[in-house]
């Protein structure tokens, strides 16, 4: 059996056959599981990346069934059942009896790609780490600089998305502008940094519904953040981003910006649609069979948020689910029992953390905000953690964070806010208004 993907989908799966007759082999192009409702904390400074990116390799060390391969996987064999994986220019085929396609998916700038150069999104270790050197990067440098309108591009932060990664985020910026950071600069007050969250849709978190998005609007306003709403973006540079909405273009000037709006299905679904014939949804999705498995292929199983099957979202619980019904498909056919059943996903809600002590919860009939549903979104959180350890770390970087100012994840490193603040634009004028250094006493 092989496992593409070490995400919920595909780590749920390999772990629910921890006692079944099967050889699994694992193939990810990561070596952790990645825990991803968290990662816009990483981009902020309160967790590091090992908290919620535990190894894989740690994780499924116990389970003798198992083996992991570090790999991206370029090719799918349908006809002779075989995953083409490569790594370092190094290609490695392998061969599969049963095949479970959990790669999840990627950040999608709706046709406009160029847009990631100036505004990455927030979907990998790597893209957190480099959100961090912006985000503390823009603070470093506005101190630098001379001319004051450079300095205010330097201190806008723009989210693009009002999902609830769009919200958490801008809501944690702001945090860290207003308060973690307001007093540890001596030429820039932090505290008025501008963050203005952007989105085309009218609402902020659609899916909670009006009264829960009522409620976060409301809060956003309160902590700092700008919401713009109707206002679509059509075009970003190093300096700035373009807005349409109903009077018109303009432009924002922020050199830090971030992308939360849209996802694309990993390219590994269009692979699999043109050999079985399955069709892909508007966002690159494979329409799948009720129990999960390929139209025309009921050895391979498509889990998370690479399938589609009657408008399930695209949230961690229904990758985790999935998996775990998969395993039992799996672990049936290996008794000889019926296969074939019907995947049915039980929602276990949404939640969304605006600040401090406040969040918005949506858990079937229940409706909460503010600080109830901020203890509901931490012991959620701290549950789906994986390791002891981890969750033990994070408790204590939350209570650093919420109960006191600071934040325990802030190293940046020169390249990080030098190579990826996208300051090219700025060229020599950047560099010509730069506070010249203090002259140096000689001395005796």
């Amino acid at each position: 059996m092989v496992v593409i993907g070490s995400g919920f989908g595909g780590l749920f799966t390999t772990a629910a056959l921890k006692g079944a007759d099967v050889d699994i082999t694992l193939i990810a192009k990561t070596t952790h599981h990645l825990f991803q409702p968290l990662l816009y904390q990483v981009a902020t400074g309160i967790l590091s990346e090992g908290e919620i990116a535990p190894s894989t390799r740690e994780i499924l060390g116990r389970q003798r069934n198992a083996q992991v391969l570090l790999g991206e996987v370029t090719g799918i064999d349908l006809a002779t059942r075989t995953v083409t994986s490569s790594v370092l220019d190094q290609s490695r085929s392998t061969a599969y009896d049963s095949l479970v396609v959990a790669a999840g998916s990627g950040q999608s700038y709706f046709g406009n790609d160029q847009f990631a150069r100036f505004a990455p999104g927030l979907k990998s270790i790597d893209d957190a780490l480099e959100l961090r050197g912006r985000i503390f990067g823009s603070f470093e440098m506005a101190e630098l600089v001379e001319d004051e309108s450079q300095r205010a591009a330097l201190m806008t932060f723009v989210v693009v998305g009002a999902g609830p990664t769009g919200v958490e985020m801008a809501g944690q910026i702001a945090e860290l502008a207003h308060r973690t950071l307001r007093h540890e600069f001596r030429r820039i007050d932090p505290a008025t940094a501008r963050v203005i969250l952007l989105d085309a849709a009218p609402s902020v978190l659609a899916s909670f519904g009006d009264r829960l998005g009522a409620k976060a609007l409301a809060r956003l306003g309160r902590i700092g953040v700008q919401v713009q709403l109707g206002a679509k973006v059509v075009a970003v540079d190093g300096t700035g981003i373009e807005v349409e909405d109903a009077h018109g273009r303009r432009r924002i000037d922020a050199v830090c910006k971030v992308w939360a709006a849209g996802v694309s299905a990993s390219p590994l679904g269009r692979l699999l649609a043109e050999q079985s014939g399955a069709a892909l949804d508007r966002v690159g999705r494979i329409e799948v069979c009720p129990d999960l498995s390929l139209p025309g292929h009921p050895e391979v199983f498509v889990v998370g948020d690479m399938a589609a099957l009657d408008g399930l979202p695209g949230v961690a619980q229904v990758a985790i689910q999935g998996g775990r019904h998969v395993a039992a498909q799996i672990t049936a056919a290996l008794a000889g029992k019926p296969v074939g059943r019907r995947f049915e996903y039980h929602d276990k809600g949404a939640m969304a953390m605006i600040s401090r002590f406040s969040a918005v919860a949506s858990i079937g009939p229940l409706r909460l905000s503010g600080f109830p549903a901020w203890l509901a979104w931490l012991v959620v959180h701290l549950v789906y953690l994986i390791g002891f350890k981890n969750r033990l770390t994070t408790l204590l970087h939350w209570s650093v964070s919420f109960v006191g100012r600071g934040r325990s994840e802030r190293t940046v490193t020169q390249q990080q806010i030098f190579a990826r603040q996208a300051l090219d634009q700025l060229g020599d004028q950047f560099s010509a208004t730069l506070s010249p250094a203090p002259e140096q006493d000689p001395g005796p």
